[in-house]
């Protein structure tokens, strides 16, 4: 069964969704919601941290592009959380992303601390 948690906290200016588990077609409507609901809200600065997904297929990579164009649209920021590949898989997101040459959409950072700062160091893609 594919499971997904998604958690949502506030850094400054910032809305930082923590997802957790799979993003797949099943599971990707709930990411979808809870960025269209931040948006809803007035938060346009949104931090997407996938450090803890352990799978991502194209549905979940077509919901951050959609995340991207809608917060863009109304003027808003959207930066990714990836970690750098590892044996243990750790890092399969930007693995995918980068298989399907998106990754270089996003501004991408090491950690939720990096990505909040107002002008932070870009990880090169």
């Amino acid at each position: 069964m594919t499971t997904i948690e998604v958690d949502e906290d506030e850094h400054g200016s910032w809305t930082v969704l923590r997802v957790r588990g799979e993003v797949d077609l099943v599971t990707s409507p709930r990411i979808r919601r809870r960025v269209h609901d931040a948006v809803a809200g007035g938060r346009h600065d949104l931090v997407i941290d996938l450090s803890a997904v352990r799978f991502c297929d194209s549905s979940g990579v077509g919901v951050l592009i959609a995340s991207r164009r809608l917060l863009r649209s109304c003027g808003g920021r959207l930066r990714l959380i990836l970690p750098e590949q590892r044996a243990d898989g750790e890092g399969h997101v930007g693995r995918v992303l980068s298989a399907l040459g998106v990754q270089r959409l996003f501004d991408v950072y090491e950690d939720v601390p990096g990505a909040t700062l107002t002008e932070p160091g870009r990880i090169a893609p």
